[in-house]
């Protein structure tokens, strides 16, 4: 039996817009994932913890208050404290391009912006998934 790619998908921050987490939280269901939705006003810390607890393989934020360029790092921080370096950092949201670019070579594996097809995040994850000792 495949095993299924379990994803925690959360609005860190002070965001209270969760529309577009709904969105691909439906479609990564829809696509066979399993998805753990946080909900809305996560920290990082509050974040890692469900990913710990419930053995995830992503974890998947979207941020549109801005606070990206200083909730992912604290994440990235996280991950590596607990010896999480197997897990998928991907995220969405309104993020300028240079500080997607910034983010990429912190550790953050993808970015999505506004309009990306739910497909194409979908994809990414299976294609990283496939090529992971986590889809063992």
């Amino acid at each position: 039996m495949k095993k299924k790619i379990r994803i925690v998908l959360a609005k860190p921050g002070l965001d209270g817009h969760d529309r577009g987490a709904k969105v691909i939280a439906n479609a990564l269901r829809d696509a066979g994932m399993e998805v753990i939705y946080l909900g809305l006003r996560q920290t990082p810390e509050m974040i890692v913890s469900a990913a710990i607890q419930e053995d995830a393989d992503v974890i998947s934020l979207s941020i549109l208050s801005g606070a990206h360029m200083t909730i992912f790092p604290k994440v990235l921080e996280l991950l590596k404290e607990n010896a999480m370096d197997d897990v998928l950092l991907i995220g969405g949201g309104v993020i300028p391009e240079d500080d997607m670019e910034e983010l990429k070579k912190m550790g953050v594996a993808e970015l999505f912006g506004p309009g990306t097809p739910t497909t194409t995040t979908i994809d990414y994850i299976e294609k990283w998934f496939q090529n992971s000792p986590r889809s063992d």
